[in-house]
């Protein structure tokens, strides 16, 4: 393992030093000037391109299928020999070496495809996706592949000498069999394979379309309101629900349009639906929900809907006091529509956080620099974790983009962990949604060495100007927090195989850490350590800093409310099939029977549900992950949160 000491000189001599912070008096560290600074980069005219992520065949779109070819190549390779050797726990080191062939190139290519701002590129990285994507259902539906696995598992004596996360590995993999139709005769089999890649298709197609604007005649738009959209003289184009707008006809116009049902997007989530149903029902299962459930905390649906319907009853009071306040604030400013509607409780929510303790966001962003915020996590994984963070010059064609930054997470005692890339400033096509992708899983290699994790962060912060840093608001500094919680779970969850690697555990789990590192940017004692004014380097006093944490509590009832309908309208749409009318009207039905607002005719926000493409039947995961994620705080973290002592229960919940 490389030295601390070796690791920081190559930082120093790789970076050739930090460019000077524009404000010394504030005294960044690296890390926070690093993010506080426009990025220097070295003029390198001559200099060899290194490749995306330093993959030297990906300094050009066509080294995409180059990659590809390598892998494909060694897929097969691995698939003899795991086919030829006698059962032992080489087979499921064989068989992670096989998934890890395969997922270096297709997470790669998967972020890749929707991050990078060159179409050849996004274009080339798609099908490579594609591509390995058949031959892991191809694989999935091997019978000789599966035999091997099997001969291990029913084999008594090589068993009980597999150490518990060997066993758990190789019943993991059986699982992603089972799932995909290994049973079935070959015609099914062959039948489920393109089932699962219609499926990959048609994800992909209901993800981007899920983010895509709205366009309408500029006339239909009263014209006092006009400034608030982008238009080009005959068109004005919505991309998003202004929902923090107080003017109450914006937000009502915002959602009117960009919720407007797109016919090519219904059809996308109608066959995507469908195809999903078909294909449990071919593999043996009487849901997509059971299906998708397998592996799970929860394990089958009727345990989700059980949680669901419990935690809805739980809130449902506080839920509608809220919306009577909500309602109250809704009157005393706007008298002439005193009804509450589905674009009001963002907005009214925050005005009654702002009321109540006296907060107003425009007040605390000077305070919450994006580097100071970096600052602040860096300083926290280091008192907590022992973890420090470096920032790094990427080589020329390491990144995408110029303005990603690329950090290198060290232990004090471990050395070099792994790198995260940071992606965080808006540009255009850049998708709006925060995100956290694994590039490279960690896993035990051959040769005894630890396979390094590779991140993307990805975020769209505003970029700084000439006269300030980029400055985020609370909750822009919440979602950081958020985000680099997944990335230290990729970091931490150092397992020996990379087919359960940090983010690769549970699904109803993946979100326990980034949902407790909210804990940590809602702490008034974590936040006081680094929230400072980015001129005068003044510390953001503590009653205003209580005041922040305090605030989040308000019309927290019926935000958790919203999640419950989210997650019920999921679990829906992936039961029992044919559907009781439309996606239309289960989103009408459930959202009245379950959030309590109103349905708005016309409208249609299934189709901007962009979570439907990954999380099909697993968005409750973020509120059975909320609920971890709580009892984790309150019993390792609420007393101290920096205690390191306490450490042990978080390595252990990120290891499980």
């Amino acid at each position: 393992m490389l030295s601390l000491r070796r690791l920081l000189c190559s930082l120093r001599l790789r970076a050739g030093g930090l460019p000077a912070c524009r404000r010394v008096s504030t005294g960044w560290s690296p890390v926070g000037a690093a993010f506080n600074v426009k990025q220097q980069r070295r003029l390198d005219v001559f200099g060899k391109n290194t490749g995306l992520f330093g993959v030297p065949e990906l300094s050009s779109p066509e080294g995409f299928r180059i990659v590809q070819d390598n892998a494909l190549r060694n897929a097969e390779s691995l698939v003899e020999r795991v086919c030829t050797a006698p059962p032992s726990a080489e087979t499921v080191k064989m068989f992670d070496r096989l998934s890890d062939e395969l997922c270096k190139v297709a997470d790669l290519a998967d972020f890749v495809k929707v991050a990078h701002p060159d179409p050849s590129f996004r274009d080339a990285a798609e099908e490579a996706c594609r591509n390995i994507g058949t031959m892991v259902e191809k694989l999935n539906t091997n019978v000789e592949l599966c035999e091997s696995l099997r001969k291990l598992l029913d084999n008594k004596s090589v068993l009980d000498s597999l150490d518990p996360e060997t066993r758990r590995v190789a019943e993991l993999f059986l699982i992603d069999f089972e799932i995909s139709g290994i049973h079935l005769n070959e015609e099914k089999r062959k039948k489920a394979v393109n089932l699962n890649v219609a499926i990959s298709d048609l994800s992909s197609d209901f993800l981007m379309g899920s983010s895509l604007p709205n366009r309408i005649d500029v006339s239909v738009i009263p014209e006092h309101i006009r400034s608030y959209f982008s238009w080009d003289g005959k068109y004005i184009q919505i991309n998003g629900l202004h929902a923090d707008c107080p003017d109450d006809l914006v937000r009502e116009a915002a959602y009117k349009i960009f919720l407007y049902p797109n016919d090519s997007q219904m059809r996308c989530l109608d066959e995507l639906l469908s195809s999903r149903n078909a294909l449990a029902q071919l593999v043996g299962y009487p849901t997509f929900a059971h299906r998708a459930l397998l592996g799970t905390m929860m394990k089958t649906p009727e345990n989700v809907m059980a949680f669901l319907e419990k935690l809805s009853n739980k809130l449902r009071e506080r839920t509608m006091k809220d919306f009577e306040m909500m309602l109250g604030m809704k009157t005393k400013l706007n008298p002439m529509n005193p009804e509450l509607l589905p674009w009001d409780p963002p907005y009214y929510a925050g005005v009654l956080r702002a009321e109540k303790y006296n907060i107003e966001p425009s007040l605390y962003s000077p305070f919450f620099s994006l580097g100071a915020c970096m600052e602040g996590l860096n300083s926290l994984f280091n008192q907590l974790l022992g973890i420090s963070l470096y920032s790094e010059q990427p080589e020329k064609g390491e990144v995408w983009s110029e303005d990603v930054r690329k950090l290198a997470v060290v232990h004090e005692s471990e050395g070099l962990l792994g790198y995260i890339y940071c992606d965080f400033f808006h540009r255009g096509e850049k998708p709006p949604q925060d995100c956290h992708f694994t590039i490279r899983g960690g896993r035990l290699k051959e040769d005894g060495e630890y396979q390094m994790p590779v991140v993307v962060l990805m975020l769209n912060f505003p970029q700084s100007t000439k006269s300030s840093p980029t400055l985020l608001t609370p909750g822009m500094m919440e979602n950081l927090f958020h985000e680099m919680g997944h990335a230290m779970h990729s970091m931490l969850g150092r397992t020996r195989y990379q087919h359960v690697t940090g983010t690769r555990c549970a699904t109803d789990f993946a979100e326990v850490p980034s949902i407790l590192m909210e804990y940590f940017a809602s702490d008034y004692r974590v936040v006081n350590q680094f929230a400072r004014h980015y001129q005068t380097g003044q510390a953001l006093s503590k009653p205003m800093v209580s005041r922040l944490c305090e605030s989040k509590k308000v019309c927290a009832a019926s935000d958790m409310q919203l999640q419950v309908f989210y997650s019920m309208l999921d679990q829906i749409y992936h039961g029992k099939h044919p559907l009781k009318g439309s996606t239309t009207d289960i989103l009408r039905e459930t959202q009245e029977s379950f959030y309590g607002l109103p349905y708005i005719p016309h409208t249609a926000w299934q189709l901007r549900f962009s979570h439907l493409a990954g999380y099909g039947a697993k968005y409750y995961s973020y509120l059975m992950s909320r609920a971890v994620a709580s009892m984790v705080w309150k019993q390792c973290f609420v007393k101290n949160p920096f205690d390191r002592s306490s450490r042990r229960g978080i390595e252990e919940q990120m290891n499980a």
